[in-house]
């Protein structure tokens, strides 16, 4: 039996659907007030859904029952200082839970980490899998957060732990509507009249689904790979966007100091209006940073080529234009 955690979201619901679509039957975990995605409701013969928090230890022990595989992609995700000792305690609390409830069962683990949990590389240099961020002068708590779980998996792996991590760049696809990584798009769709200076990560969600599924069914262990297709930089990538929707590109580039001033002034609104800002401040100053990511240890792992990113965007523009 595969186990999935985290199954209602973006990149859960595209891996329990790759799962089904090739008759495997799968149990996913949710929380009680989780919805069923609607794109994986004509799968319902094949996948059984539980009721089961990570942060709760008996419950996720009964859902291990005869699980033999665990993709484990539940995670909090949050930016704000004010959530970190609850994220921290979901993120690593329960990490450490499917990790024991793993070792006990005698299954095997694939752990979604994260690129925010890797570290930087030198000017000029592509980031690996070796580099890992060091947590005292890291303000970024969800960062914080996916590298203390990543340590519980390590933790595990010398226990005994049959797992491998990956570390997603930026995922994106159609599928995300106007959440998470769609924010973006539909944010350049509306209008924007800035760009900044930093480069990103790249990744069709389908490609990180099919990375796991390949990874999983491999003799890989205890390793760490970094999922990510291309590297673009913001301004290419605002461009492009901009383009596709027929829109006017953004004219200006927003200096570091400029998005100083942008995240200070939304979280003031915030503050005020008790709604989440519009703009963080570790969202603001990776903004301007150049991360250009390695992916070859992956594709050397696995044989996998991965879906050109352009294509994606192409897919996003037109589901966001409907």
């Amino acid at each position: 039996m595969i186990l999935v955690t985290g199954a209602t979201g973006f990149l859960g619901t595209e891996l329990v659907r790759q799962l089904a679509e090739t008759g495997l039957p799968v149990r996913c975990t949710r929380r009680n007030h989780s919805i069923i995605p609607q794109a994986l409701l004509k799968y319902s013969n094949l996948i059984e859904w539980v009721e089961a928090d990570i942060c709760d230890i008996f419950a996720l022990e009964a859902a291990m029952e005869l699980v033999t595989q665990v993709y484990h992609c539940a995670a909090w995700v949050s930016f704000k200082q004010a959530d970190k000792e609850p994220m921290i305690n979901t993120n690593v609390t329960g990490t450490a839970n499917v990790v024991n409830a793993c070792i006990d069962a005698g299954a095997r683990l694939l752990h979604v980490s994260s690129i925010a949990a890797v570290g930087t590389a030198k000017t000029g240099e592509l980031i690996t899998e070796k580099h890992y961020i060091e947590e005292t002068p890291v303000k970024n708590v969800y960062a914080i957060s996916k590298l203390e779980s990543e340590m519980e998996v390590w933790r595990g792996i010398a226990e005994g732990l049959d797992a491998v991590v990956v570390n997603p760049s930026l995922i994106i696809g159609a599928s995300a509507g106007t959440e998470g990584s769609g924010a973006l798009f539909e944010t350049v769709r509306k209008g924007l009249g800035f760009y900044t200076g930093g480069s990103v990560g790249l990744v069709d969600v389908a490609d990180v689904a099919r990375c796991m599924i390949a990874l999983m069914n491999s003799d890989n262990t205890a390793e760490r790979y970094i999922i990510n297709a291309e590297n673009w930089y913001y301004k290419d990538l605002f461009n492009t966007v901009a383009d596709k929707f027929h829109v006017k590109q953004p004219t200006r580039q927003a200096k570091p100091w400029m998005l100083e001033l942008a995240w200070r002034g939304a979280s003031l609104i915030g503050s005020i209006t008790g709604k989440s800002p519009s703009l963080d401040k570790i969202s603001a100053q990776s903004a301007s940073l150049v991360q250009n990511y390695d992916n070859a240890k992956i594709k050397k792992a696995i044989g996998f080529e991965f879906k050109p990113v352009d294509r994606t965007i192409d897919e996003v523009v037109a589901a966001l234009a409907v």
